[in-house]
């Protein structure tokens, strides 16, 4: 990229994260029309941590798309915001804004002319843990999972029970150990503080594959848990 930096999966529609805003939490499960159609994008440094979100927002009321960064900003602190949001893939928000009357939802390329302020992430040097040859990563989600959706979010990751995932204070629900391109990949999914937000921690023992193997199983996982309900909310490096 010719600002130093990646696309969170790349730079096709598969990097872009797609939510409709409806007017009520009622409004979501009724069939009623959303307010509007947020298309946000992780920017990430070389290592796959975040460096920022760019986004666009769509208005139904206007027909016009416009800044997004206090949507952004508000969908990660505002419990009320994010009921009244579902994360959805870009078949069903094209559904949507075609339904709301704005034709075709324009491609990956062109959504990306409209980006215009990015929402910075905050970024230090990793830790020297002393762990030579090891990195280690955190996805912080903004939310709560219910009882289905961390059993889905288990099942997808193939976590293996830590705890009672129903206890509210149990803090790592689960874990999974996996070897792909040569290197060996941990995870956990934790809680932190019940009701407040969830992360979901990988510790990466490179091997001689491709560092690539790293981003496309941290932008794989982060959408498994955004397809859940959770907002991501950065990727850090802690090793």
């Amino acid at each position: 990229m010719s600002d130093g930096v990646q696309r969170a999966g790349g730079a096709d529609d598969a990097s872009l994260d797609h939510y409709l805003i409806f007017a009520t939490p009622e409004d979501r499960d009724r069939g009623v029309p959303p307010l509007g159609i947020l298309v946000e994008e992780f920017v990430l440094c070389d290592d796959y941590t975040a460096a920022g979100i760019d986004g666009v927002e769509w208005s139904s009321a206007t027909g016009a798309w416009g800044d997004s960064s206090a949507t952004s900003r508000n969908l990660r602190t505002d419990a009320l915001l994010r009921s009244r949001v579902i994360a959805v893939s870009r078949h069903d928000a094209s559904d949507a804004y075609k339904a709301c009357g704005g034709g075709e939802l324009p491609p990956a390329a062109e959504i990306r002319t409209l980006f215009r302020e990015r929402q910075p992430l905050p970024a230090a040097a990793p830790l020297d843990l002393g762990a030579t040859g090891s990195r280690r990563y955190r996805v912080l989600f903004a939310g709560e999972l219910g009882g289905d959706g961390l059993a889905n979010v288990r099942s997808a990751l193939r976590l293996e029970p830590v705890a009672d995932p129903a206890d509210p204070l149990a803090r790592v629900v689960g874990t999974a150990t996996v070897t792909a391109e040569g290197h060996t990949f941990t995870w956990e999914m934790r809680r932190i503080g019940p009701g407040i937000a969830w992360c979901l921690d990988m510790t990466v023992r490179l091997g001689a594959g491709p560092e690539s193997t790293i981003g496309v199983l941290l932008h794989h996982h982060r959408q498994v848990i955004r397809e859940q309900g959770l907002i991501p909310v950065t990727i850090e490096r802690f090793a």
